[in-house]
C-alpha cells in the first residue's frame, strides 16, 4: 500500500485532483466528507458536540448547523479546539479503517485540507501539493464560489501559507493555470504514484 497526502489551499483545485486520481484507480479517502459523516443526526460525535456548544448548534430537524457552529467556533480559537479535539479523532479512526479496506496492492489518497496546518505530512509516504497563487485562489473563490472577496481572504489567511505548504511536498501540481493543463499534471503524478507503489522491497502495511 502507498500512502499519500493531497493537500492545497483553498481554491487551488485539490478536490478536482482528487477525483482525477480516483479516476486512474486510486481509493480515496476524503477528510471533510468524513468530517461531515461524524457528525451526522444519530453518531456519537454529533452528541459530543452537542454536549459541548448546546442544542443551539442544531436546526430544527437536529442535523448540526454548520454555518451557526462556525460563527462560534472561528471567533473563538479555545472553542474552534474543543471542536477539533471532538471531530479529528473520529475522522482519524474512520479513515484508517478505510485505509485498511484498500488492500495491501492500493494506492490511498488522502484528500486532507488541513494536511500541513497540523503537522500530518509524517503520517504518509509522499505528500502532494496543488499549489496555485494567492490571486488566483481569491478569483477562484470571489468568481466561481460567489464569496465576498473580505470571506475570502479570512479563509486563505486562516491556512498555512503558500511556502509552508510547499515545504513538506514531495511532488506539486501547478494549477495556476487553465483546467486543461490539469490533466497532464494529475496523469503523471500517477504514472510517479504507481512506480512508487511497484518498487521492489518496498514495506507493505
Amino acid at each position: 500500500m502507498l500512502k499519500v497526502g493531497l493537500t492545497g489551499g483553498i481554491g487551488a483545485g485539490k478536490s478536482e485532483v482528487s477525483r482525477r486520481l480516483a479516476g486512474y484507480g486510486a481509493v480515496i479517502v476524503d477528510a471533510d466528507r468524513i468530517a461531515r459523516e461524524v457528525v451526522e443526526p444519530g453518531t456519537p460525535g454529533l452528541a459530543a458536540v452537542v454536549a459541548a456548544f448546546g442544542e443551539a448548534v442544531l436546526t430544527t430537524e437536529g442535523a448540526l448547523d454548520r454555518p451557526k457552529l462556525g460563527s462560534v467556533v472561528f471567533a473563538d480559537p479555545a472553542k474552534l479546539q474543543t471542536l477539533n479535539a471532538i471531530v479529528h479523532p473520529l475522522v482519524g479512526a474512520r479513515s484508517a479503517e478505510l485505509e485498511a479496506a484498500a488492500g495491501q496492492d492500493a494506492i490511498v489518497v488522502h484528500d486532507v485540507p488541513l494536511l500541513t496546518e497540523n503537522g500530518l505530512a509524517p503520517l504518509y509516504d509522499l505528500v502532494v501539493v496543488v499549489d496555485a497563487a494567492p490571486a488566483t485562489q481569491l478569483a477562484r473563490l470571489t468568481g466561481l464560489r460567489g464569496m465576498a472577496e473580505e470571506e475570502a481572504r479570512a479563509r486563505m489567511a486562516a491556512q498555512a501559507t503558500r511556502e509552508q505548504r510547499l515545504a513538506v511536498a514531495n511532488l506539486v501540481i501547478d494549477n495556476d493555470g487553465p483546467l486543461e493543463a490539469l490533466e497532464p499534471q494529475v496523469r503523471k503524478v500517477w504514472a510517479e504514484l504507481t512506480a512508487r507503489a511497484a518498487q521492489p522491497g518496498r514495506p507493505t502495511e
